[in-house]
């Protein structure tokens, strides 16, 4: 997870240097940057004509270029890269979606209930034509659509009922405004009354019914008086300009942040003396004044802060954000983190879109749980104090420079989406090189694996899973006996009640006692530790790499392992030469004896007995192996006290048979140790 946070944090330093270096081509091919100012005066008539349908100003009476400038210069200051954006914007041919209603239960889901946004709603009455024409109507919906008011058309065939109830008897324009300046407030309808039906006139009356919601100001003692009160909004912000009403997208931010911030116009067009306005720092108009508890932000003087909706929407919600655009930032970045899962994995290519899909909804299951006690914590009262700290710090940090040129970075490459997902992937394509040659360098197989490859080791995972439950959650990728030996899964499913069997951990083999065998008579103590020095370690990590992995050594090679003594044995043809086994060095004992009494041996050399562990049964052949207990050979005995070789009977623990050999106790359970019957003493002659 921090490999991919720290992947995704190089990749947006990586956007913010690019963009860097955009500004800096730009700059050397025109010789401006997006922050110059424009002079109104050098543009063309249909360059003013589009800046003011951008900020949503009305255009229609004004014919002369002179008075469209001079309306342009009233709004705001004009920079290049607004000016690009309303151009572009332009160009843009795309078609906006409209919404038909099906009836009364769909206009009150979208219309009635939606009480943070202005819709535009043409009702079409029963039998009669539309108030406004196809291609006026799709005008209008462009138009209205650049400053979010959503349209739709409500066909009163689908639900006459409704319509009579709502005196829609003939066609007509309905507007949907928040009545109130509270969030989540009520929504009060309006229908058109004018006679022309004109897109221009219809967009007129759409503003100034947006702008009604707006607290004017005309004068400065009511400026002083609204400046020095506290009330309930903690941002307000102020338009000082001399225009009848503010612009379309001032007035549908204040409809979009109902609740949140406070918009407020301050009409300066008759004002005579303007010294409060010096007191309070405003020197020139319009302005775009931005006030907190911290102090006042003069909006427009950094990099990206243009006069349209979508730069002031940005930076509103940067300063004041909603939980719900916490949410979705939050979302964004967790899955840009989780795709990059799919260039950090190596192998094959199905391999990585599995990941990748399992990574996908992990991340965004603990994201969507995290957020659960979040908003439930955000309900309590007492945390007030806390969630005004945290929209402090926000206030705080997002009216830096470097807020302001993250927003223009972002705003750039939300208009560029194709820029945005081509960097992503070459972002990727690099980690994956490096990532790759990376584990090249460490001898990782699993860089050259196919899809074959890869799905083969997913089967053997997922059958070892349904067959070996409780290790497949110990070991990935599970090495299944069935590579050893194919029998065993048809073994399996000849025999269905061997599936219900539980495995027993092999974590128990390395309590079992174990010792070496040692014969009376042969060498001395001092000759047999000089002999068994060089092979005491390399007999140690065997067993041990034994009892860590159960089935990674082949079956050839645990036999030649288990075997060699008998190997060395019949190599040697007599009793004098030593085994070939790692674990026997020295002469066997004498094979002759198959059972030792209690009072001695039957042959040549006896078995020390005291070096064994008490509660051992004395023996001198390993029944696994059907061979004979060699001179410094390793011994391991059972709870029930039965011997055997220390391999052969690890081999037959690990296999699954979790009982003695000779007795069936189990080799996991204590038994009460054996005692060896003590001789009678031979009683005295009367």
């Amino acid at each position: 997870m921090w490999v991919k946070l720290c992947c995704l944090l190089l990749y947006f330093l990586a956007l913010f240097v690019l963009a860097r270096v955009f500004e800096a081509v730009a700059w050397y091919e025109s010789g401006f940057l997006a922050t110059q100012l424009v002079d109104p005066v050098a543009l063309s008539f249909r360059k003013l004509r589009t800046i003011l349908e951008c900020r949503g100003l009305g255009h229609s009476g004004l014919p002369e270029k002179k008075d469209v400038r001079e309306l342009v210069e009233k709004s705001g200051d004009l920079m290049e890269g607004e000016l690009y954006s309303a151009l572009k914007e332009e160009e843009a041919s795309e078609s906006v979606s409209s919404t038909n209603f099906s009836g009364e239960m769909h206009f009150y889901e979208l219309v009635e209930d939606t009480k943070d946004g202005i819709w535009l709603v043409q009702v079409i009455a029963n039998g009669r034509n539309p108030l406004v024409g196809k291609v006026h109507w799709e005008k209008m919906v462009k138009k209205v659509s650049r400053f979010g008011i959503r349209t739709g058309t409500f066909n009163c065939s689908s639900d006459p009922r409704y319509c009579k109830r709502r005196g829609w008897l003939k066609s007509t324009l309905i507007m949907s405004v928040p009545q109130t300046s509270t969030s989540k407030g009520k929504v009060m309808l309006k229908e058109y009354s004018g006679r022309k039906i004109e897109v221009e006139h219809i967009f007129k009356w759409i503003t100034a019914h947006a702008a009604s919601r707006i607290k004017t100001i005309y004068s400065s003692e009511h400026l002083k008086e609204e400046w020095n009160k506290s009330d309930q909004y903690r941002v307000k912000i102020y338009l000082f300009a001399n225009l009848d009403q503010p612009p379309a997208f001032f007035s549908a931010l204040s409809v979009k942040f109902t609740g949140r911030v406070e918009f407020i116009f301050v009409n300066v067009e008759n004002w005579d003396n303007k010294s409060y306005m010096a007191e309070i720092g405003i020197y020139k108009t319009p302005s775009y004044i931005l006030r907190t508890p911290e102090g006042i932000y003069r909006y427009g003087n950094n990099t990206g802060e243009f006069i349209s909706l979508r730069a002031m929407d940005s930076f509103l919600r940067s300063l004041q954000p909603e939980v719900n655009d916490l949410f979705v930032l939050s979302l964004v970045l967790v899955n840009l983190m989780a795709w990059m899962d799919l260039f950090i994995t190596q192998g094959a290519t199905i391999k990585r879109f599995v990941v990748l899909i399992s990574t996908l909804g992990t991340y965004n299951s603990l994201l969507i749980i995290s957020w659960l006690p979040v908003l439930g914590f955000l309900q309590l009262p007492y945390l007030d104090s806390f969630y005004e700290y945290s929209l402090k710090l926000f206030r705080y940090s997002n009216t830096t420079t470097l807020a302001s040129w993250v927003r223009a970075d972002w705003m750039f490459y939300s208009s560029h989406p194709a820029l945005f997902l081509s960097t992503y992937l070459g972002h990727g394509l690099l980690i994956d090189y490096f990532e790759k040659k990376r584990r090249r360098n460490n001898n990782t197989d699993e860089v050259n694996a196919n899809n074959l490859e890869w799905l083969s080791s997913l089967w053997d995972w997922y059958t070892s899973y349904l067959f070996h439950p409780i290790a497949s959650f110990q070991h990935f990728p599970f090495d299944s006996d069935w590579d050893e030996d194919p029998d065993l899964f048809l073994e399996r499913l000849a025999f269905p009640d061997l599936w219900l069997h539980p495995l027993i951990p092999t974590d128990y083999i390395k309590n079992l006692p174990m010792w070496k065998f040692q014969c009376l008579g042969a060498h001395s103590d001092e000759e047999m530790l000089e002999t068994f020095a060089d092979s005491e370690s390399d007999s140690d990590s065997e067993s041990k790499e034994v009892f860590s992995s159960d089935r990674e050594v082949s079956e050839d090679d645990e036999l030649g392992t288990f075997h060699r003594c008998s190997e060395g044995e019949q190599r040697c043809g007599g009793d004098a030469c030593s085994c070939a086994s790692h674990y026997c060095h020295h002469e066997p004992c004498e094979r002759k004896a198959r059972s030792y009494s209690s009072n001695g041996s039957a042959g040549d050399l006896e078995p020390d007995w005291s070096a064994w562990p008490s509660g051992m049964l004395h023996c001198t052949e390993c029944v696994v192996c059907l061979e004979n207990f060699a001179k410094g050979c390793l011994l391991m005995g059972l709870p029930c006290g039965h011997v055997f070789h220390q391999n052969c009977i690890v081999k037959w623990l690990a296999g699954g048979r979790h009982c003695c050999p000779v007795c069936r106790w189990a080799s996991y359970k204590k038994k009460q140790p054996y005692t060896h019957p003590q001789p009678l003493l031979s009683e005295p002659p009367s």
